[in-house]
Parts: C-alpha cells; sequence; structure tokens
C-alpha cells in the first residue's frame, strides 16, 4: 500500500484517548507499523477533528508547536512533543486548491498540532521529521461540505501528499465504559461503517446518522466523523472510484471506535 513518490492514498484514523500513545495496544500497535506500510510521504495534511473554525482554514506555521488539548491525563504525556517541520508551501497550495472550488481558506500562521495530529503522527512517524499542516473542519456545515473539502484536496495526492483524517470511528464519550469489547450497538455501527468505507459509499455515510445502526448514538455530535468524510471526498475527487481497505477495526474503552480505513 505504499505511496511511493507517487499518488499517496488518503487515509482516516481514530486517535483515540490522548493517552493512547502511553497505554498501547492493539490500536497503538497499528498506528506504529502504519507509516512504514504507507511509505513516506512529501508532507501529511491533516483533518484534525479538534481544529474546529467558522470556515476553512489551513495552518502555515513553519515550526508548529505540540498543543497539549486536553486535561487530567498523566505529566508524562505533557513533557511530550512532536518537533515536527510545519508546512507553508503545502498550506498556501491547499489555500488555493479550496479558493479555487469556492470553499474559500484563511491561512493561520500561528496554528500549533492539537494531539488528533500529533498523537497518531508521533506513532506513525517517529522521527519528526515529514512536514505537517493542519486543516481546520466546520461542525455546523455538516458531512456534504467535507466531502466537498476533500475532492478539492485531490491533486493534492499526486504530489506526495498524504491526506490523513483524525477522528474517531465512533466517539461518544457518555458511552464509555470498562470492558474488552464493544457493546452491540456499537459493534453494529462498526460492522456498517467498515462495509461503506470498503466500499467508499459517499451517498451512504454523509447520511449515517439515518442509514446506520444507532449512527446518532454513535455519533452525538459528529466533529469526530467529519474527517473521515474528508479524506474520502480527496481520494472520490481524483476521477475515478476509488478502492477502499478497511486497515484496522476495534474498540477501547468499551465503545471508543478505532478504526481506520485508506482509499486509493
Amino acid at each position: 500500500m505504499s505511496g511511493g513518490q507517487n499518488t499517496f492514498p488518503a487515509v482516516f484514523v481514530s486517535h483515540g484517548a490522548p493517552s493512547l500513545i502511553l497505554d498501547g495496544g492493539p490500536a497503538c500497535e497499528f498506528l506504529a507499523a502504519l507509516g512504514s506500510k504507507l511509505g513516506r510521504p512529501k508532507a501529511v495534511l491533516c483533518v484534525s477533528a479538534h481544529w474546529e473554525t467558522a470556515a476553512p482554514a489551513v495552518s502555515a506555521c513553519p515550526r508548529p508547536e505540540t498543543i497539549h488539548d486536553f486535561y487530567g491525563f498523566p505529566r508524562p504525556l505533557y513533557e511530550m512533543r512532536y518537533p515536527a517541520p510545519g508546512a507553508p508551501e503545502l498550506a498556501r497550495r491547499t489555500k488555493a486548491l479550496l479558493d479555487a472550488a469556492g470553499l474559500a481558506c484563511a491561512l493561520d500562521p500561528d496554528q500549533g498540532l492539537d494531539h488528533g495530529a500529533w498523537v497518531p503522527l508521533k506513532l506513525m512517524y517517529p522521527g519528526a521529521d515529514v512536514p505537517v499542516a493542519q486543516l481546520s473542519i466546520q461542525h455546523v456545515r455538516g458531512p456534504a461540505h467535507h466531502l466537498a473539502l476533500g475532492r478539492a484536496l485531490a491533486p493534492l495526492r499526486a504530489d506526495g501528499v498524504l491526506v490523513l483524517g483524525s477522528g474517531s470511528a465512533l466517539h461518544n464519550l457518555r458511552e464509555l465504559r470498562r470492558g474488552d469489547g464493544p457493546e452491540p450497538w456499537a459493534a453494529a455501527f462498526g460492522r456498517w461503517l467498515d462495509r461503506h468505507a470498503a466500499l467508499a459509499d459517499a451517498e451512504a455515510l454523509a447520511r449515517y446518522r439515518d442509514k446506520a445502526p444507532s449512527g446518532a448514538r454513535a455519533h452525538p455530535r459528529d466533529e469526530h466523523f467529519l474527517p473521515l468524510l474528508a479524506a474520502l471526498g480527496a481520494a472520490l475527487g481524483g476521477g475515478t472510484k476509488p478502492r477502499g481497505q478497511v486497515l484496522f477495526n476495534g474498540f477501547v474503552h468499551g465503545n471508543l471506535g478505532m478504526h481506520a480505513y485508506a482509499w486509493s
């Protein structure tokens, strides 16, 4: 599945709790192996669930700070840094593509890397030597907007850029629980998501709240699902029907989905 020097797959990962990087387990091990599996991109454009803006914005900071945007976790987590270089040139190209698509985008010269970006990237590319820019989400604009956002970014993939959506396959923090496995409703949603992600079924995925079993329960607020749609859009915008692949499926904390997908 390596992207080599040419077109990279578009990828969605579930980043889990910030402490994933300390906790270990199958999901952590999967992310630690994913960078080698994908190969080294020229740069990463990460669409993180943890950066929300009213209109699209892309980070253009040449040396983005590591943002510890969470509370109550073990001290070693706050001492971690991910000193990857920024990608101002990628940011400018992203802005140009979105502007041309009628999705006016701002450059943010100060935005760092939130944990939706640096936690998975620290596992995937631990050398912190791949330039990274972040693209914000707009929760109020919904699924169709994020598919369109991704479609506009499709040319980046041919330039060796990894368009990486980082969110959560299931994200209902009120339903977390102790135990190894998910409850039946969560498992059913995960199976539905795997099936439609593998089919690159944008219509069904954009209407997941109505079409999927327990769709609204899996995502009471869909900010953690929108990065998946942006990544899928980046694959759909390539002009041919993408091939979907389930890279990982599983749960932590009971019902927190850690599924990951690639489209090429």
